[in-house]
C-alpha cells in the first residue's frame, strides 16, 4: 500500500494549521513580539490589541483561511486516483474521515504550533476556517449561536465556548445527511476549543471574566 499521499495529508494539515499568523501580523506591522504584550495570547483580539484593528481583521482572516485551506487540500489528494483507501467498512478507508481529520489537526496545530514551541492560539478562527470548509451551513448558524450569546453576554470567551459546543449538534440536526465524521471530528474540535478555554471558563466561573470592551480580556 502507499502511504506516501495519507502521509502527506497529515503533514500539510499540519504545517497549514501551524502557520502562526497572528505571531507575524504583528511582526510586520508593529515589529512586536504578540506573546509579550496583551493577554499575551496568539490570536486575533490580541492582535488588535497590540498592533490595531486592520492587523487584527488580518490575522482573523488568515487564521480562518488555513483552516478551510487545510480540509481544501485534504479534500483534493482524497480524490487523487492514486489515493491507496478504497471505500470500505473501516475508518480509514473513508474519504470523509480524512477530510475532517485534516480538519482537526489543522485546529491543532494552529493550538501546538512547532514554531511557537507548540504555544499558540485558542483555535476559534482557524475551527472556523474549517467548519466553512465542511459545511457553510453548519458555519452559518454558529455565527447566529455566536453574535446572540455576545449580544446577551458581552462575554467573547462565553460566545466561544458554547458556539464551539453547538457546532457537533448543528451538524447533526442542521444537516441530516452530515458524514458520520464530519460529527465526530467535530466533537473533537468542539472538545479542544472549549479546553483551550480553561484560563477562561475558570474566570467565569470567578466572575472575573473581562467583557467586550474592557481591557485585558484573554481572547481570540
Amino acid at each position: 500500500m502507499n502511504a506516501a499521499l495519507p502521509a502527506a495529508l497529515v503533514v500539510s494539515a499540519y504545517v497549514i494549521g501551524s502557520i502562526p499568523f497572528s505571531f507575524l501580523v504583528v511582526k510586520l506591522f508593529a515589529g512586536k513580539d504578540v506573546r509579550e504584550h496583551g493577554s499575551r495570547n496568539v490570536g486575533a483580539t490580541n492582535v488588535a490589541r497590540t498592533a490595531g484593528k486592520v492587523p487584527g481583521i488580518v490575522a482573523l482572516l488568515l487564521d480562518i483561511a488555513k483552516g478551510w485551506a487545510a480540509v481544501a487540500l485534504a479534500r483534493w489528494i482524497v480524490t487523487r486516483p492514486d489515493w491507496p483507501f478504497l471505500p470500505g467498512t473501516q475508518p480509514w478507508e473513508s474519504r470523509e474521515f480524512w477530510i475532517a481529520l485534516a480538519g482537526l489537526i489543522a485546529v491543532l496545530a494552529h493550538m501546538f504550533p512547532v514554531w511557537l514551541r507548540f504555544h499558540g492560539g485558542k483555535g476559534v478562527a482557524t475551527a472556523t476556517g474549517v467548519f466553512l470548509a465542511l459545511d457553510p451551513r453548519v458555519i452559518a448558524a454558529a455565527m447566529i449561536v455566536f453574535a446572540i450569546v455576545l449580544l446577551v453576554s458581552r462575554f467573547v470567551s462565553l460566545a466561544s465556548i458554547l458556539t464551539a459546543a453547538s457546532v457537533p449538534l448543528l451538524f447533526r440536526f442542521l444537516t441530516p445527511y452530515a458524514p458520520f465524521w464530519h460529527i465526530v471530528m467535530s466533537i473533537a474540535i468542539a472538545l479542544a476549543v472549549i479546553l483551550k478555554h480553561h484560563s477562561n471558563i475558570a474566570r467565569l466561573a470567578q466572575r472575573t471574566e473581562r467583557r467586550m470592551g474592557q481591557k485585558k480580556d484573554d481572547q481570540e
